[in-house]
């Protein structure tokens, strides 16, 4: 009798190990990723193993550094079905961002290394922290401002420091599926992000306007991640930047199309913006 209640007992033991195992198999499935990005991983971590307590915006500038002549490559997490892509070895503006974030808030944690690194990345990188399908990454940056404000991962920080109202209606996704291989493939997502858009456009939004940007300089910390508002209807944000104080000037680290590759700006904020027909601003939201 004794060995029947002991069997019973381990049974569901046996069975729980075994899903933890399976799921552990499936998330590891769901990541994409080379030896070649572990290995920048693993120096990256190695390199500022000693900044622990560094603040965290610190230390997103010395990665975001660290990256100056990453190539910059466009569209790298494609992948069908959808998987978490790792790639430290090419960017583009959005995954720059991602990157200097997730890498910056490994190495103040505990157990700094890979698995932590994927964790921190996927719960930046999509809405519910779970990769389901396309729709469920967000495609939006200012839905990744809003989003990861709720988390506690960012702090929205335009309202207070310019009070400017953003009227914003995102729509271009959905009203352009062939640009998108996954909406192109999958009619079906397209609805899903139909509903998102409506979403996101019935919210109070709020940015800096170009014009403002000189007097509001001072308010401007280096680390902090900005969304580059913009007219072209349907769109949200033109390009993602981090932003980082030189010769008392707020300049721009980014991954840049133009310079192909992760540079630091010549020009100022204020001028990068006065410069662009199509750019209206920044929405900057604050690492926490």
């Amino acid at each position: 009798m004794k060995r029947k209640i002991l069997l019973f007992v381990a049974l569901p033991l046996f069975f729980a190990c075994n899903a933890a195992k399976e799921n552990k198999a499936e998330e590891k499935e769901k990541i994409v990723v080379q030896a070649k990005d572990k290995q920048i991983l693993e120096e990256i971590l190695e390199l500022f193993s000693g900044e622990k307590d560094s603040p965290l915006p610190v230390l997103i500038i010395k990665v975001g550094t660290f990256f100056k002549e990453t190539p910059y490559v466009a569209r790298t997490l494609e992948t069908e079905p959808e998987q978490l892509v790792i790639n430290l070895r090419e960017m583009d503006c959005t995954t720059f961002a991602e990157n200097c974030l997730a890498i910056s808030k490994t190495i103040k944690s505990k157990n700094p290394g890979f698995e932590k690194f994927a964790k921190e990345l996927q719960k930046i990188r999509y809405i519910n922290e779970k990769i389901e399908a396309y729709p469920s990454r967000i495609h939006y940056f200012s839905d990744w401002i809003f989003t990861n404000d709720k988390k506690g991962i960012v702090k929205k920080i335009s309202k207070e420091i310019a009070d400017t109202e953003y009227d914003l209606k995102v729509s271009f996704m959905s009203t352009h599926p062939d640009s998108y291989k996954q909406l192109k493939n999958n009619p079906e997502f397209v609805k899903q992000l139909q509903e998102q858009e409506k979403e996101i456009s019935s919210r109070t939004m709020y940015y800096i306007p170009k014009n403002k940007i000189a007097e509001v300089e001072n308010k401007f910390q280096d680390g902090d991640i900005a969304g580059i508002t913009t007219n072209i209807g349907g769109l949200d944000i033109l390009h993602v930047v981090l932003l980082i104080r030189k010769e008392g000037r707020i300049h721009i680290l980014h991954a840049s199309s133009t310079a192909e590759k992760v540079v630091i700006s010549e020009n100022t904020l204020e001028d990068y913006l006065s410069k662009s027909k199509s750019a209206t601003g920044v929405m900057v939201a604050r690492p926490l």
